[in-house]
């Protein structure tokens, strides 16, 4: 397959409510997948923590990372670990863990289903900043690889060979290769007058 890039805008984004505020899913694959049918291999999403405690879902089969975007968020994984997290701060955890939530957040999530993993980081570029990114990752495991950009704050540009994106707040870029398939390269333009965020989600499956 030849590299497939797409440019996801916030008007495409699904949002819904939950017991303890909203979530919205940023992408799903398959994409004709369901979150509530668990028929997915990898799920993103943000997620408005409105609750000061919360119980997490019990997900079974699913493993998951939460990264905070906004706020302080303590998780307990009963018979497990508890972790404090802080602004672009991450924790990993099974989905059929006892989990509790405490502290209202804005959160990024990564679930991934048996025969995927992946991986969260943040990233930030000062203003008129440029970045070259390569990605050259590969699996023998895997089949396919997919980096996810999602832009928390500032608007960037984004181009590989001859295309090239504009990304704003709240939106995403998704790059997706064949494992075997020769690397990648993104030039990553900070276009604004403050500083950008990113969180970059990297999938393999």
């Amino acid at each position: 397959m030849e590299t497939k890039i797409d440019l996801i805008r916030k008007n495409e984004f699904q949002t819904s409510m939950w017991s303890g505020g909203t979530t919205t899913e940023l992408l799903i694959y398959p994409e004709k997948a369901k979150y509530s049918e668990r028929n997915f291999k990898w799920r993103l999403s943000s997620a408005k923590v409105e609750v000061n405690e919360s119980d997490f879902t019990n997900l079974p089969g699913i493993s998951r990372i939460i990264m905070i975007i906004d706020g302080k968020l303590t998780l307990e994984h009963k018979g497990h670990h508890k972790a404090v997290l802080g602004t672009f701060e991450q924790d990993s955890f099974m989905g059929d863990w006892e989990t509790k939530s405490f502290g209202k957040v804005t959160d990024f999530n990564l679930m991934m289903n048996e025969g995927c993993i992946g991986k969260l980081q943040a990233l930030s570029f000062k203003s008129e900043d440029r970045i070259k990114i390569l990605l050259n990752e590969s699996s023998e495991e895997s089949n396919q690889i997919t980096d996810v950009f999602y832009i928390v704050q500032g608007s960037i540009q984004i181009t590989e060979q001859e295309k090239t994106f504009e990304a704003n707040e709240g939106e995403l870029l998704s790059v997706t290769r064949e494992s075997s398939e020769s690397k990648c390269e993104l030039n990553i333009y900070n276009k604004g007058d403050k500083e950008a965020k990113i969180i970059r989600a990297t999938t393999f499956y």
